[in-house]
């Protein structure tokens, strides 16, 4: 009976969450539709371009089967290199349901560092990529379907929200519950001896390991999150728990492989490393400020 009741407290929990930020970001893409960014990537020149391109992918929170078509999209209009390879770092990294999430199950203090973390190596990896010249590693791309185009209806814009909502909650809704599912059973089954001894919070050694398993481990944030704060709260090393989601939610075997697309082997490279790098980097940050 406290299986059951813990997981249906959680599941509630989380779907109000899902579609009260669902909404909020819907209606954000609704009023920044993605033909818009390159026009705003163009404008400033120096760091601003950085943070514009950083700031951009945080409001635009794409899977990587929407933000590489963009990239591509991107890339084919001749926008900035170096913004355009911040958009690609934050917008998986900084997507507002992580962040949420994040604080939710874990804290507010590891959801701030985090996202400071994210918005600042997502415009220094901008910036080194564009430095050394890695400009020259795109292939010849040919994309022959435009940017979305952002939709023109007379339904008001907190319908459509709604809409979007809803359709993204049954979209993750298997996942969602699957994540859930394990979480309770890690929650209440799982003796929190044997997390403390191998994953805890003393174990720094522990955070490239999970760093590494991350990148090839391609699980949904929707569904690592719900896991994540069962091990956080069975004594697994928070530093741990954020270098994953960062090695599964930055460079997925899915998304490494669409990159592969438009990307040669050395900036391929060059992003696998710079992923599993931040996820380490930022693990250790908050495991010893926690």
């Amino acid at each position: 009976m406290e299986f059951i009741k813990s997981f249906f407290i959680l599941f509630a929990e989380l779907t109000l969450l899902f579609m009260g930020i669902s909404f909020l970001v819907s209606w954000l893409q609704q009023l920044v539709p993605e033909e818009k960014i390159k026009d705003i990537l163009d404008r400033p020149k120096g760091w601003k371009g950085y943070l514009y391109g950083t700031g951009l992918g945080a409001m635009t929170p794409f899977c990587s089967c929407s933000t590489i078509p963009i990239l591509a999209g991107l890339l084919t209009s001749k926008a900035p290199f170096g913004p355009s390879m911040s958009f690609l770092i934050a917008s998986p990294l900084l997507n507002p349901v992580i962040l949420i999430l994040i604080w939710t199950l874990i804290g507010w203090e590891m959801a701030l560092i985090y996202t400071i973390s994210m918005v600042i190596a997502s415009m220094l990896i901008g910036m080194l990529w564009n430095l050394i010249n890695l400009e020259h590693q795109i292939k010849n791309i040919s994309v022959r379907k435009n940017l979305t185009v952002h939709r023109k209806s007379s339904t008001a814009i907190w319908k459509l929200a709604i809409k979007d909502a809803w359709g993204f909650f049954l979209s993750v809704l298997p996942y969602l519950f699957i994540g859930v599912l394990i979480g309770t059973l890690i929650y209440g089954y799982v003796p929190k001896t044997i997390i403390s001894t191998y994953v805890g919070n003393q174990n720094i050694w522990t955070i490239p390991i999970s760093a590494v398993i991350g990148i090839p481990l391609y699980i949904r944030a929707e569904t690592l999150l719900p896991i994540s704060g069962a091990l956080v709260n069975q004594g697994m090393g928070v530093g741990a728990v954020v270098a994953l989601i960062i090695g599964g939610a930055g460079a997925s075997i899915p998304e490494v492989f669409l990159l592969g697309k438009l990307f040669k082997l050395k900036l391929l490279f060059a992003f696998v490393v710079s992923i599993l790098t931040l996820a380490i980097t930022t693990g250790v940050l908050v495991q010893i400020s926690f």
